[in-house]
Protein backbone atom coordinates (compact mmCIF):
# COMPACT_ATOMS: atom_id res chain seq x y z
CA UNK A 1 0.00 0.00 0.00
CA UNK A 2 1.37 3.10 -1.23
CA UNK A 3 1.41 6.01 1.71
CA UNK A 4 2.96 9.53 1.64
CA UNK A 5 2.47 11.52 4.49
CA UNK A 6 2.85 14.95 4.98
CA UNK A 7 4.19 16.58 8.42
CA UNK A 8 5.82 20.04 9.40
CA UNK A 9 3.01 22.59 9.09
CA UNK A 10 2.24 24.87 12.08
CA UNK A 11 1.25 28.15 12.76
CA UNK A 12 4.42 30.81 12.44
CA UNK A 13 4.50 34.67 12.37
CA UNK A 14 5.45 36.08 9.20
CA UNK A 15 9.08 36.29 8.29
CA UNK A 16 9.51 32.77 9.48
CA UNK A 17 10.09 29.39 8.02
CA UNK A 18 8.76 25.59 8.42
CA UNK A 19 10.21 22.89 6.60
CA UNK A 20 7.74 20.43 5.20
CA UNK A 21 8.91 16.97 5.00
CA UNK A 22 6.91 13.70 2.74
CA UNK A 23 7.55 10.79 3.78
CA UNK A 24 6.88 7.32 1.72
CA UNK A 25 6.18 3.79 2.25
CA UNK A 26 5.39 1.08 0.05
CA UNK A 27 7.09 2.90 -3.08
CA UNK A 28 10.53 4.23 -3.47
CA UNK A 29 10.84 7.86 -4.54
CA UNK A 30 13.68 7.93 -6.41
CA UNK A 31 11.44 6.53 -9.06
CA UNK A 32 9.09 9.37 -9.05
CA UNK A 33 9.19 13.00 -9.95
CA UNK A 34 7.69 15.28 -7.16
CA UNK A 35 5.87 17.86 -6.68
CA UNK A 36 4.41 20.45 -3.48
CA UNK A 37 1.07 21.82 -4.07
CA UNK A 38 -1.18 23.98 -1.96
CA UNK A 39 -4.99 24.64 -1.27
CA UNK A 40 -6.10 27.57 0.07
CA UNK A 41 -9.85 28.13 1.97
CA UNK A 42 -12.21 28.62 -1.10
CA UNK A 43 -9.35 28.14 -3.63
CA UNK A 44 -8.37 25.37 -6.07
CA UNK A 45 -5.14 23.79 -5.23
CA UNK A 46 -2.47 25.51 -6.85
CA UNK A 47 1.32 24.33 -7.79
CA UNK A 48 3.92 25.33 -5.97
CA UNK A 49 7.19 23.30 -6.70
CA UNK A 50 8.71 20.33 -8.27
CA UNK A 51 11.47 18.21 -8.61
CA UNK A 52 12.93 16.28 -11.28
CA UNK A 53 13.84 11.80 -9.98
CA UNK A 54 17.16 13.34 -10.53
CA UNK A 55 17.14 16.54 -8.13
CA UNK A 56 18.51 17.96 -10.83
CA UNK A 57 15.73 20.15 -12.16
CA UNK A 58 13.74 22.00 -10.16
CA UNK A 59 10.72 24.86 -10.96
CA UNK A 60 8.43 27.03 -8.73
CA UNK A 61 5.31 29.31 -8.78
CA UNK A 62 6.12 32.50 -9.56
CA UNK A 63 4.76 33.26 -5.69
CA UNK A 64 7.46 31.26 -4.02
CA UNK A 65 10.24 31.47 -6.36
CA UNK A 66 13.19 32.43 -4.54
CA UNK A 67 11.55 32.01 -0.76
CA UNK A 68 10.95 28.57 -1.08
CA UNK A 69 12.95 25.40 -2.14
CA UNK A 70 11.99 21.57 -2.89
CA UNK A 71 14.69 19.01 -2.13
CA UNK A 72 14.67 15.05 -1.45
CA UNK A 73 16.71 12.37 0.52
CA UNK A 74 16.47 9.21 -1.21
CA UNK A 75 17.76 7.39 1.90
CA UNK A 76 15.11 8.51 3.79
CA UNK A 77 12.44 8.23 1.12
CA UNK A 78 11.67 11.68 2.04
CA UNK A 79 11.06 14.65 0.05
CA UNK A 80 11.13 18.79 1.42
CA UNK A 81 9.93 21.65 1.16
CA UNK A 82 11.98 24.66 2.76
CA UNK A 83 9.95 27.58 3.01
CA UNK A 84 11.46 30.73 3.98
CA UNK A 85 10.49 34.52 4.64
CA UNK A 86 6.81 33.14 4.96
CA UNK A 87 3.27 35.54 4.60
CA UNK A 88 0.25 35.22 5.17
CA UNK A 89 -0.54 34.85 1.62
CA UNK A 90 1.33 31.47 1.83
CA UNK A 91 -1.53 29.88 4.40
CA UNK A 92 -2.94 26.45 3.42
CA UNK A 93 -2.87 23.17 3.38
CA UNK A 94 0.29 21.71 1.74
CA UNK A 95 0.23 18.69 -0.08
CA UNK A 96 2.94 16.46 -1.23
CA UNK A 97 2.41 14.20 -4.85
CA UNK A 98 4.53 11.41 -6.75
CA UNK A 99 4.42 11.22 -10.32
CA UNK A 100 6.41 7.55 -11.48
CA UNK A 101 8.13 8.52 -14.37
CA UNK A 102 11.14 6.92 -16.51
CA UNK A 103 12.53 10.53 -16.96
CA UNK A 104 15.31 11.71 -14.85
CA UNK A 105 14.77 15.41 -15.76
CA UNK A 106 11.21 15.90 -16.39
CA UNK A 107 9.07 17.70 -14.06
CA UNK A 108 5.50 17.57 -13.42
CA UNK A 109 3.15 20.67 -12.52
CA UNK A 110 -0.26 20.01 -12.75
CA UNK A 111 -2.48 17.36 -10.57
CA UNK A 112 -3.67 15.80 -12.82
CA UNK A 113 0.20 14.36 -13.68
CA UNK A 114 0.48 12.89 -10.23
CA UNK A 115 0.13 9.07 -9.60
CA UNK A 116 -0.04 9.91 -5.28
CA UNK A 117 -0.80 12.15 -2.95
CA UNK A 118 -0.29 12.63 0.65
CA UNK A 119 -3.09 13.47 3.22
CA UNK A 120 -1.67 16.81 3.96
CA UNK A 121 -0.39 19.53 6.34
CA UNK A 122 -1.94 23.02 7.67
CA UNK A 123 0.58 25.81 7.28
CA UNK A 124 -0.71 28.96 8.35
CA UNK A 125 0.82 32.38 8.77
CA UNK A 126 0.33 34.89 11.33
CA UNK A 127 0.56 38.95 10.20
Amino acid sequence: QVQLVDAGGGLVQAGGSLRLSCEASGVTLSDHAMGWFRQAPGKEREFVAALSRSGDNTFYSNSVHGRFTISRDNAKNTVYLHMNSLEPEDTAVYYCAAKSTVSLTRIFRTTSDFDFWGQGTQVTISS
